[in-house]
């Protein structure tokens, strides 16, 4: 596998550092584990649902923290002490830590649990101020507000 030096770009980039991190960690290959397995779905134009199947993990076990851009969640899971002899383990009932870097704007709204499902929503609210809005074009037949001061 060829490996891309990005220290150029760290020169030239303000503000870009984020970005090339997770490119830097993508070439790497510091891939998402596999444990547990998780759906990201995409309820309405913006808003996001994380279901993540926690099979043998009780509420109190999981624990979710969201910190600016990324979405931190833990399982820890609590040992009863009981000696058990598995003829087949298909169920993994391991901690686990699972990292989603969020986009701007995006904010964790909820989570709930039940049946061994674990859902978490998230909604993207831009700012009124970093919205697209439409920009009216002047002309000659237009008295420009320049204009207007300079006849006022």
């Amino acid at each position: 596998m060829r490996t891309f030096d990005l220290t150029p770009l760290y020169r030239s980039a303000i503000g870009f550092d984020r970005l090339a991190q997770l490119l830097n960690d993508a070439q790497r290959g510091d891939s998402q584990p596999s444990y547990p397995p998780y759906n990201i779905e995409l309820v309405s134009e913006d808003s996001y649902r994380i279901v993540m199947a926690l099979a043998g993990f009780d509420r109190s076990e999981i624990d979710i923290t969201s910190e600016r851009d990324s979405l931190h969640i833990v399982g820890r899971k609590q040992r009863d002490g009981v000696e058990r002899t598995y003829l087949h383990r298909g169920i993994a009932a391991r901690d686990f830590e699972q990292r989603f870097q969020l986009a701007n704007h995006v904010k964790v709204t909820g989570a709930h649990f039940e049946n061994g499902m674990l859902s978490i929503e998230l909604v993207r609210e831009v700012p009124e101020a970093l919205k697209p809005r439409k920009i009216s074009i002047g002309g000659n037949d237009n008295v420009t507000a320049l204009e207007q001061r300079q006849a006022a």
